[in-house]
């Protein structure tokens, strides 16, 4: 027999298996300073896109007065206990309202922690005889959800209408043979490489197969749709998306999530949710934050649209230089480029340190061994100065990549674990 923790030295696992190299440099960075586009990083000023402070909220003025305010009026304690018990409040219920009117849902409820959240929702809804079929790309919340689900479950390629439709025939046949219902999972904006779900050819396919939909749109939510209402908005199916979830640790700048639905759905939620059943009350002031966050949201158009100036200028001034920016619809911005792990981490390296500009890199597994991908957040925050910047640094680096300069170590980057 083994002991647990000899066999938790042995096996670090995927990630952690690069702690001794990464550790405070690729991996839990410290950035310091106040959230905006200029931070401080191992020791100097860096040029950030790596937060998803989307429409500039987390030092809006109104909203660090509204945060103030309400820590000095009601602490951080109240309401003590979870909502069942003792922790709800007419603040809760207002803020719920609130979200699920303006996603054009009946109801809404609070929940504490967007991943712990959708977990959660997915355990909750399903029974051992309903079928899951979800997009293969799917966030890594729904993944840990669908693990607790002791039915069947068929995945599509991700995106791939074809594809859906084969598993959902699969699922139909499974469904009707075990009395069970359907659910589909899919998100409205991928988070990794910025391409949205086909939520419009979902929805009409509808009139073939019998589902419910369920959307996780954290990075859709306050960017995608005329109004800022989500990816449903944008593809004017919104109606078509039976459960809404969404965050707010994106362009809410915030803690928390909620999800949206019909009343008695919301309502079989709130009754039956463990992690939200067991689990303290989001205090105060963060829900009197999140009704800051989402008036701003609603009433300040201007900075969803510096948000797409941004956007756009940056993309379109990366496609001109011939950057592969994949097929992202989004403010998610990745730049594809060939190499492998070491090289990109020679790239990061240079960019942090002899360029001071802050992004993150995603590797193998979650991209071929032959692919980097740079991954790049703009926000309304975010100037056009800092946009040609990075252009202009960019194109240097794809230069040096070519020339093979970033198969070898570059000089004086034994930074690593100067923090």
């Amino acid at each position: 027999m083994k002991d647990i923790f000899e066999r938790i030295q042995a096996t670090p696992g995927p990630l952690g298996q690069y702690q001794g190299a990464a550790d405070g440099y690729f991996m839990f960075p410290k950035l310091e300073g106040e959230i905006q586009p200029i931070m401080r990083f191992n020791g100097k000023d860096v040029l950030v896109w790596s937060l998803n402070n989307y429409l500039g909220l987390a030092n809006h003025p109104e909203v660090r007065k509204a945060d103030a305010d309400a820590s000095k009026e009601w602490g951080l304690a109240y309401p003590m206990g979870a909502r069942m018990m003792s922790g709800d409040s007419v603040h809760h219920k207002k803020l719920e309202q609130d979200l699920a009117d303006f996603v054009g849902k009946e109801a809404g409820y609070l929940l504490n922690y967007g991943y712990q959240g959708m977990v959660s929702i997915i355990d909750t809804l399903m029974s051992r005889r309903d079928v899951i079929v979800y997009d293969s790309e799917s966030h890594a919340c729904i993944i840990d959800g669908l693990r607790l689900h002791f039915g069947k479950r068929f995945v599509f390629q991700h995106n791939d209408m074809k594809s859906f439709r084969a598993q959902m025939e699969s699922a139909t046949a499974l469904a009707e043979q075990q009395n069970g219902g359907i659910l589909v999972i899919t998100e409205g904006v991928f988070g990794m490489a910025g391409d949205l779900g086909k939520l419009d050819e979902i929805v009409a396919m509808k009139k073939d197969f019998k589902f419910r939909l369920l959307v996780d749109d954290a990075h859709g939510f306050g960017t995608m749709g005329e109004t800022g209402a989500g990816t449903g908005e944008h593809f004017h199916c919104q109606d078509g998306i039976d459960i809404y979830f969404s965050t707010f640790a994106k362009s809410m700048a915030g803690i928390g999530a909620f999800v949206a639905s019909d009343r008695v759905i919301v309502d079989h939620l709130r009754f039956n949710m463990r992690s939200q059943i067991f689990a303290k009350s989001l205090p105060m002031p963060m829900v009197f934050g999140a009704m800051k966050r989402l008036e701003l949201l609603k009433t300040h158009k201007d900075l969803r649209d510096k948000l797409w100036m941004i956007v756009r200028a940056l993309q379109d001034g990366l496609k001109e230089k011939g950057f592969d920016i994949g097929h992202t619809q989004s403010p998610v911005t990745p730049v594809f480029l060939k190499g492998g792990v070491s090289e990109g981490s020679n790239i990061v390296m240079d960019l942090r340190e002899n360029y001071n500009i802050f992004c993150s890199i995603v590797v193998y597994p979650v991209v071929p061994k032959d692919v980097i991908m740079l991954r790049i957040i703009p926000t309304a925050a975010h100037r056009m100065e800092d946009v040609e910047r990075t252009i202009t640094v960019f194109s240097e680096l794809k230069k040096k990549l070519a020339a093979g300069e970033y198969k070898k170590e570059i000089p004086n980057m034994n930074l690593v674990n100067k923090q």
